[in-house]
């Protein structure tokens, strides 16, 4: 007998940005690791002619800075892909809040992607390859797309504008905000204490 209760997003962190410039880059915000796919947001990035912001940290073990060396730093020339290395909440909001689109092209089935709704927070759509949470959160053509490849994650980005930034917001607020997460636990406690 189990429930799902998702994790919050705390909404007063996070400044929703009902539009962006035209040429708003597109963001990359994780772990730069290999399965989370930063080396993919970069040919999703170069294949649709836009600039990419890489956030996050890299993790410590000598696999992961190689990785970041031999497929990352390659690709980053300061204008079109740029890496700003880890950020705390005040920059990952303005990141996230100032962006065309989060890119979430993980490479594992990822229990629950927070980050994608703090990006929807701000009003960003999420595009995504289809694992993990990725469907629980992000519904297709509503607040974001979910993708099977690379390919259609490059089709997605010529589409954005099909999305609504209040939408995605909205989700946030009905789903995923402190505020519907605590109501979610609060149902979950009375069907116990009531026995059901």
């Amino acid at each position: 007998n189990w429930h799902v209760v998702y994790n919050g997003v705390p909404l007063s962190t996070y400044t929703y940005q009902p539009t962006v410039k035209a040429d708003a880059p597109l963001i990359f915000l994780g772990r730069v690791e290999e399965i989370k796919g930063p080396h993919l947001a970069i040919e999703v990035a170069r294949q649709a002619k836009r600039s990419l912001i890489i956030a996050g940290n890299i993790p410590a073990e000598p696999q992961h800075q190689q990785f970041f060396d031999q497929r990352i730093a390659p690709h980053l020339d300061g204008e079109q892909i740029r890496y700003v290395g880890p950020v705390n909440d005040v920059q990952k909001d303005a990141l996230l809040g100032q962006a065309a689109a989060f890119l979430m092209p993980i490479l594992w089935d990822e229990p629950f992607g927070i980050v994608m709704t703090e990006a929807l927070a701000c009003g960003t759509p999420v595009i995504a390859l289809k694992r993990g949470s990725v469907p629980e959160i992000v519904e297709d053509q509503v607040n974001g797309f979910v993708c099977q490849t690379v390919g259609e994650m490059v089709q997605a980005v010529k589409r954005l504008a099909e999305i609504d930034r209040a939408v995605c917001r909205a989700v946030v607020e009905k789903r995923f905000s402190d505020a519907a997460i605590t109501d979610k636990y609060e149902e979950l406690y009375c069907k116990i204490i009531a026995g059901r």
